[in-house]
């Protein structure tokens, strides 16, 4: 069987279009996450400009020497600021030792929402802290304007979904009101001599990702993996115009494995020698810190036990981090390392 990303238009959502429109995208969105779990998303209303300013802000901060960008790495133990190459290591975010043996090479830059965009919210400030803004003309203002439009498109998602779950209207607003939302912008490509171009050479190791959803505006380079149902790794791009959407960890577990979080990995085309240079921008929509997500009981066959015991949002998204950024192997995703391990013949 052919893997195949289906491409859903949901401009009925984002225009209020007629319960009948809506609802076929509904039925469009639960076919592609039972299926695949990755979705070419149309109809998004994201301006182009938004999107041209997005990567022209990236080109301007990772243009900059290794030393500069280095100014920017935010206080430990916070995801925001500039992360450097070969600083973390997802595949131990599931609780696998990455095949490569080598931390992931990719560079990137997390800004995100912070507790003073929640007046009268306690929250933790290392959960929700504070963005560390670089000295690059106009750089704030381009990503600002791109994380509210992704913002938009993410809540639409989860309307969406409310639907296709046959879930009351709202039903993730109690979930996602102070939601841990963050930015990920990744930049694929290392000065020669960086890294030894022999052997299997790994942008991003294999991974899930954390939260509820995450959007994806990404080049049309190839780099993307997906994991096929079959065990295969298929390359994946966004189409002319469209988002990449895929679920995350605790959406498999709200939904039983209904709908499954889809194991990826970034390996960068290697032309004349050299990397071919790729940018993406991951949207993590990942709700409230202190939300505790526990499988919708429709979704639990009678006399069964839901597959994953009730977590909270920020319990599940410490042990991810610990994995991928402090070494330390995630031992309570056994269910999703084994997938990896089946992916790589282990």
């Amino acid at each position: 069987m052919t893997f195949h990303v289906p491409a859903v238009d949901i401009t009925a959502w984002v225009t209020d279009g007629t319960a009948e429109e809506k609802a076929a995208v509904a039925a469009a969105i639960d076919t592609a996450c039972r299926e695949v779990g990755f979705i070419q998303i149309l109809g998004h209303g994201i301006p182009t400009s938004v999107t041209d300013g997005l990567a022209s802000a990236m080109d301007d901060f990772f243009a900059q020497d290794l030393d500069t960008k280095k100014r920017s790495i935010a206080p430990k133990g916070t995801n925001r600021g500039y992360t450097p190459p070969k600083a973390e290591s997802l595949s131990l975010s599931l609780g696998v030792e990455s095949a490569t043996r080598m931390n992931d090479f990719f560079e990137a830059f997390n800004v995100g929402l912070a507790t003073s965009d929640f007046p009268g919210v306690e929250l933790d400030p290392m959960e929700y802290a504070e963005n560390v803004w670089p000295d690059v003309a106009g750089y704030k203002e381009r990503i600002d304007a791109y994380f509210s439009e992704a913002g938009r498109v993410a809540t639409t998602l989860t309307d969406i979904f409310a639907a296709a779950l046959d879930l009351p209207d709202g039903f993730f607003d109690a979930y996602t009101d102070h939601s841990i939302d963050v930015l990920r912008m990744n930049n694929y490509a290392l000065p020669p001599g960086t890294v030894d171009l022999d052997g299997d050479l790994i942008g991003m190791s294999e991974h899930t990702d954390f939260g509820i959803v995450t959007v994806l505006w990404a080049d049309q380079v190839k780099g993307l993996q997906v994991l096929g149902s079959d065990g295969s790794w298929n390359d994946v791009s966004p189409a002319d115009d469209a988002l990449l959407v895929n679920l995350g960890d605790l959406t498999s577990r709200w939904t039983n494995e209904r709908w499954m979080s889809t194991l990826h990995r970034v390996k960068p085309p290697i032309v004349d020698g050299t990397i071919n240079r790729r940018r993406s921008a991951a949207y993590f929509h990942d709700g409230n810190a202190d939300a505790t997500i526990a499988a919708i009981p429709s979704t639990v066959e009678p006399g069964t036990e839901a597959l994953y015991p009730p977590i909270t949002v920020s319990a599940h998204i410490q042990a991810k981090l610990a994995g991928s950024r402090a070494g330390k192997i995630n031992t309570s995703a056994t269910r999703e390392a084994a997938r990896v391990l089946a992916a790589n013949g282990g």
